[in-house]
């Protein structure tokens, strides 16, 4: 599955160091803002302490955790969306991504240059913001344009339904609004929306960067984006991209944790954004769980069972029969397929089954 999250921010807010930290790609962390021109792209292991316990009860051959693609995007500037900068390019990386971590510099450092020479981290916010709805602006007058033609000539509902919706966005955003502040009450509309890839619709999580000291509890700045965002269907997340840094470079586990207990964290920030990234992008996980191979599988929230079989092999789905389903849950508590099965706690399941995150598969097809 290649959902991928975008980070994005103005130059100098840490992007990078955060993108070194959690991806296996590299990108030069440089106090310069045009650093990253070029989109990297790294995917990253998603942390799971349910893994972890199944290891322990099956002790297979090996064990193979989820991903997810993490991107790290230049950054923006003023006048992005008329193509200032490399602003073209950095709005399409954008558009070609599934979710946005919008990185917030909440941390007072002479050392490091911002962009406009102060801290502030709801100017830098709404820089970006204003400039990924202007580009939405475009995008929905275009699209307008095709579309009430449409509508008009030919009494297409569908196209009509598609005006009324881009133009609540349009209200939306004249009036400084990203477009997710826009509400729908059916399934139907929203995939409408969502079929429009408008920029500010994409699911949005606030990463506010703080210093060594804010790590824990966060800092005036955080306590300000939270005020600013509360209105916005948005997430906030508090990381000290330094401390990370420092992390990384420990060799072990136990320094690791050593090291979060000292300034008052049970998990590190990046642990925290890799899995809270992974939540943005709406994705479960399933398991299968043998000798060979105990394996995390990434599926979207709600899929059916024939579809979560098809993200082993597309013949699983093409040919699915059934499902044999133990609750994560169960398994711990019986400790091994076997016991579950003798316990009356795996369950038979057909194609209308909705697969849901920790369970543990098994799946009959034939082709």
């Amino acid at each position: 599955m290649s959902l991928k999250c975008g980070i994005v921010g103005l130059p100098n807010v840490g992007k990078s160091t955060l993108f070194n930290c959690i991806s296996s790609g590299k990108a030069q962390a440089a106090n310069f803002p045009f650093c990253t021109i070029e989109p990297n792209i790294g995917s990253t292991t998603v942390p799971d302490d349910r893994l972890n316990e199944l290891e322990k009860l099956v002790n297979p051959k090996r064990v193979v955790p989820a991903t997810v693609e993490i991107v790290d995007i230049a950054g923006l500037v003023k006048g992005a969306s008329k193509g200032e900068g490399l602003g073209n390019q950095f709005l399409a990386n954008i558009r070609e991504t599934d979710a946005i971590l919008h990185i917030l510099r909440c941390f007072d450092d002479s050392n490091v240059v911002h962009v406009d020479g102060s801290v502030d981290p709801i100017r830098d916010k709404e820089i970006i913001d204003m400039e990924l709805q202007f580009k939405d602006l475009e995008t929905i007058e275009n699209r307008l344009q095709k579309l009430s033609k449409q509508a008009k000539s030919g009494g297409d509902k569908v196209a009509q339904r598609s005006c009324d919706i881009l133009n609540r966005f349009k209200e939306a955003l004249m009036a400084g609004k990203s477009a997710r502040s826009v509400m729908f009450d059916n399934a139907e509309d929203e995939k409408i929306a969502r079929e429009f890839c408008l920029l500010t619709y994409k699911p949005v999580m606030y990463v506010c960067n703080v210093d060594e000291g804010s790590a824990a509890t966060g800092n005036q700045y955080v306590e300000r984006v939270r005020e600013a965002v509360k209105d916005e269907n948005a997430e906030i997340l508090v990381i000290a991209a330094k401390i990370e840094s420092e992390i990384a470079e420990l060799e072990t586990f136990e320094e690791r944790q050593m090291f979060l207990e000292e300034i008052g964290l049970e998990k590190s920030g990046v642990e925290r954004l890799i899995q809270s990234a992974y939540d943005l992008l709406n994705l479960r996980t399933y398991f299968t769980a043998g000798v060979q191979e105990v394996r995390a599988w990434t599926i979207n929230k709600g899929d059916k069972a024939p579809r979560a079989a098809g993200v082993i092999h597309t013949d699983f789905e093409k040919g699915f029969i059934r499902a044999e389903v133990i609750h994560y849950e169960d398994y711990v508590q019986y400790g091994s397929e076997a016991a579950c099965r003798a316990a009356g706690k795996l369950s038979i399941e057909g194609k209308d089954y909705t697969v849901q995150d920790g369970d543990v598969m098994h799946f009959l097809f034939n082709v």
